[in-house]
């Protein structure tokens, strides 16, 4: 009890203070005050169940360090924080809309008891105490869980004292990865995500941007304690701590050695008011060439956006912070508040004065039972010398005051990071408090009107905050993971705008371990888009070895390409690695390949040419189609058999689409396929001149004397037939070939280099040459009659066109057999597809051009006289 004592008497001993509260007319003088200053102001709403909130809605202004050392514990706060009371309204606000769910703690009223602990840790224990123990000056009940924390330094007091308590704690931005340690921590939970997803998020940015060579700046407590942020291969070149008690001192130092550094990007892990004391130092000494990486406690901060000071040194922040969101309904909510719908509300009160400089007091007075003057004179009498004198109030409000127009911190709903945080937070403790009340097993007894909390009752909470796992009123999943949830942030950049300030810009987004940046958004500390360059010595790429340098920095070094046939496949390797026989290094000297496949694809130059061709010969073929189609009455059309013509060009379509099959990849089908489609296309358009040749020359010979019989063994169905016999010879002679010994894809590893040519081997070369030769048989047959038919008497005589095309297909079949043999690699695909091209081009425009020509062009020859005319 002793030790109990002197500890409470030197951390904050009590002492006198004013119960100003509106009981009668006198103003009662306290000696002691149970646990001091931060009890006397607080916001409170009864229910069955109350839960504890604790914010840092006060602070203790102070420009020296000898003000802040010297300034007693016990002494009142000043100056309201608006962003502070926005995240306790937030959870006012999420308490009442709980209330009005029938779905949710149905039945229940959820209350709430909000304290202050002024930025204190003494004050913060105090008030952790005051929650969990009552309070005989406010309602004084016990409340089975915290809304609080607002550093790690105070989480991790608060769980440490509440933790033989079973008390559960769910903080909004204390983020120290330390609070995940369920064993040491297991009361405590969080809505805000760990910091070393933020920590990750900062090593991936200076990995994405080679930024190697950093300065730090980390506050001296548990959120600055993040030496392991960057990995293997970013060197910190110095680290300045900051401390609260001597921050102007400290932010000189830091300044200095920021100025003095090479380091041109600089990570800044500190509390706002911190970094805004460094950025007012680096402005005296115009250090405007560094770029910032912030964390989440000051990336967003608009106290530092809106300081002009700062505004040429902070330009291009890049920094993470905490994801913003909307609460549907909350804006509304904040710009109905007053002090006559919340008499009890003394944050309020202050907050209106402080807003329209008048004293809403007036509400109450005017129903008073005693004048104001007299309550104060009153309390003026009862001053002491130990008491100070209160301060003369200000003029009465007139009552048509509203935030309905008020534009400020307070009111700026846009953008809710913490005060959703808060938000989520009520929400998680009111449906574990849902999961225990509708619990019937033996294991979680809970009364519905709880009065007094038991340990065991404490214990089942715990267990049902572990399990939350709910969707919030406008659709977010929401679950805990330990202590922790998942993790989602905000990229946002500081950028300067043309009347000169700063606005925050959202750039990319964090989730977990996943880093989505838009880079093209960014705007750069220089003002533009440019990435800055900070460095000791460039890392040493793939393909490359370090080789340090003496007496210098691991991060200072030499880079040295390994030799051919050596990889090095890491950023900043040390040694190279020698490739075994079978494989090659690859250009980067990067990886150990096999040796380079090789073919003709799609992609390259040489096969998007080819495969422009050929789809152009299938335009033309199929035009040409269309026009014989629609003038199929016609004695050019009809000519030689109509039936033959329509065959050939969808034989000649045939054509030009197989030579589509031999680019690509080569696999077994394609092998297989690409020339059993060759073979057989070709037979079948060699096959329809050779019938239409004979065609002709029996047209001729059956007008001859004697001859009339002649023509009754070429008929229609002669003629389709012969087509089909010729064609069914080819396909037999290539489903023998395919099945006996079939083309397959191989790789030669005849060349030398790093290539490999990835071909279709023949397989037999029999059954190539067989395929071939029997097209070649066909050709030379054909063009010997069509060049005996050549002189005959009419006047459009197609044995002539026949024999220029088929002149043209074989001369360019008898270059393919050399062109073949001596091409390398993949040429020889591109000569076969060329041979096949050129082929069919030949035989589509001799024969069909001048039909065409005269279809088109001359439709007075297009006349049976004009035809068969000597």
């Amino acid at each position: 009890q002793v030790i109990i004592c002197a500890t409470w008497l030197s951390i904050s001993p009590p002492v006198p203070r004013r119960d100003l509260g509106f009981q009668g007319s006198k103003v009662t003088l306290e000696l002691c005050s149970h646990w001091g200053a931060p009890t006397d102001k607080s916001l409170i709403q009864d229910g069955d169940v109350i839960i504890g909130g604790l914010f840092n809605l006060y602070h203790i202004p102070s420009t020296k360090d000898e003000d802040y050392t010297k300034k007693p514990h016990y002494e009142p706060c000043t100056g309201l924080e608006l962003e502070p009371l926005k995240y306790s309204y937030a959870m006012v606000f999420a308490v009442e809309e709980i209330n009005r769910n029938n779905t949710l703690l149905p039945g229940v009223k959820l209350g709430y008891r909000i304290l202050d602990s002024c930025s204190l840790y003494p004050w913060a224990l105090q008030g952790t105490m005051s929650l969990v123990g009552g309070d005989t000056h406010s309602c004084g009940l016990p409340v089975p869980m915290i809304i609080g924390a607002e550093s790690s330094t105070t989480g991790i007091m608060m769980s440490s004292t509440l933790g033989p308590l079973y008390v559960p704690v769910i903080s909004y931005l204390a983020s120290c990865p330390c609070l995940s340690d369920r064993l040491k921590y297991p009361t405590f939970f969080r809505t805000i995500p760990s910091d070393i997803y933020q920590a990750w998020a900062m090593a991936q940015l200076a990995i994405r941007f080679h930024w190697t060579w950093i300065g730090a700046v980390v506050e001296n407590n548990d959120y600055g304690q993040l030496k392991e942020i960057f990995g293997k291969g970013v060197c910190l070149e110095f680290i300045e701590t900051l401390k609260k008690e001597t921050i102007v001192t400290d932010a000189k130092r830091a300044a200095l050695t920021i100025q003095a550094s090479t380091a041109r990007v600089i990570l800044i892990f500190c509390w706002y008011t911190e970094v805004k004391k460094l950025l007012h130092e680096l402005a005296k000494r115009n250090v405007t060439d560094r770029q910032f990486l912030a964390s989440e406690a000051w990336s967003t901060s608009d106290d530092l956006l809106q300081d002009q000071t700062i505004s040429k040194v902070a330009n291009g922040v890049l920094g993470v912070a905490i994801r913003s969101s909307t609460i549907p309904g909350f804006e509304n909510y904040l710009r109905s508040l007053h002090p006559i719908r919340r008499p009890n509300d003394v944050f309020l009160r202050e907050f209106w004065q402080k807003e329209f400089g008048c004293s809403p007091l007036s509400s109450y007075f005017s129903s008073s039972l005693i004048p104001r003057s007299d309550y104060l004179s009153n309390v003026s009498a009862s001053s002491t010398d130990n008491v100070p004198p209160q301060k003369i109030s200000p003029p009465l409000c007139s009552g048509t005051e509203s935030l309905e127009n008020v534009e400020n911190h307070f009111t700026d709903t846009s953008q809710l990071r913490v005060a959703y945080n808060v938000y989520l937070a009520i929400y998680a403790a009111a449906h574990a408090l849902h999961s225990l009340l509708s619990c019937n097993t033996h294991t979680c007894t809970f009364q519905k009107n709880i009065k007094h909390i038991e340990v065991k009752t404490s214990i089942n909470l715990l267990q049902q905050l572990n399990k939350v796992n709910i969707t919030t009123p406008h659709g977010e999943r929401f679950y805990f993971q330990g202590a922790d949830i998942p993790a989602m942030y905000d990229l946002v950049n500081w950028q300067k705008q043309p009347e000169g300030q700063l606005k925050l810009v959202l750039v990319g987004r964090v989730d977990g371990f996943n880093l989505h940046l838009n880079e093209s958004a960014v705007q750069w500390s220089s003002g533009s888009s440019q990435v800055p360059f900070s460095v000791c010595s460039e890392s040493c790429p793939p393909g490359t070895r370090k080789a340090n340098r003496k007496g210098e920095p691991l991060c200072c070094f030499d880079c040295i390409p390994c030799t051919e046939g050596e990889v090095s496949n890491e950023t900043g390797s040390l040694n190279c690695q020698r490739c075994p026989s079978e494989f090659w290094s690859n250009v980067m000297q990067t990886a150990c390949v096999p040796r380079q496949l090789d073919f003709l694809s799609f992609n390259e130059t040489l096969g998007i040419t080819l495969t422009t061709v050929a789809a152009s010969g299938v335009v033309v073929t199929t035009a040409v189609f269309v026009l014989f189609f629609c003038n199929r009455q016609t004695p050019m059309v009809r000519a030689n058999n109509s039936e033959l013509s329509f065959l050939l060009l969808l034989s000649l379509k045939l054509c030009f689409l197989c030579s589509l099959v031999f680019i690509g990849r080569p696999s077994v089908w394609s092998c297989r396929f690409q020339q059993a489609a060759f073979g057989i296309s070709f037979v079948l358009c060699v096959s329809c001149l050779l019938v239409k040749t004979l065609v002709v020359l029996a047209v001729f010979r059956s007008a001859r004397p004697g001859a009339d019989t002649l023509m009754k063994w070429f008929g229609p169905v002669q003629q389709r037939g012969s087509v089909f016999l010729f064609t069914c010879i080819q396909v037999i002679i290539c489903a023998t070939w395919l099945s006996i010994s079939p083309p397959v894809p191989r790789r030669d590893l005849g060349f030398q280099g790093s290539k490999v040519t990835l071909e279709c081997a023949m397989g037999s070369l029999v059954g190539f040459s067989l395929v071939l030769g029997y097209i070649g048989l066909l050709a030379c047959t054909c063009l010997l009659l069509a060049f005996l038919a050549r002189n005959l008497p009419d006047n459009f005589n197609e044995a002539k066109l026949i024999t220029f095309s088929m002149l043209i297909f074989c001369a360019v079949w008898v270059a393919f057999v050399p062109a073949y043999i001596s091409s390398p690699g993949k040429y020889v695909v591109a000569v076969e597809i060329f041979s096949i091209l050129a082929s069919s081009y030949g035989l589509l425009l001799c024969i069909f051009a001048p039909k065409c020509f005269i279809i088109l062009l001359r439709p007075e020859k297009n006349t049976k006289k004009q035809l068969m005319a000597r």
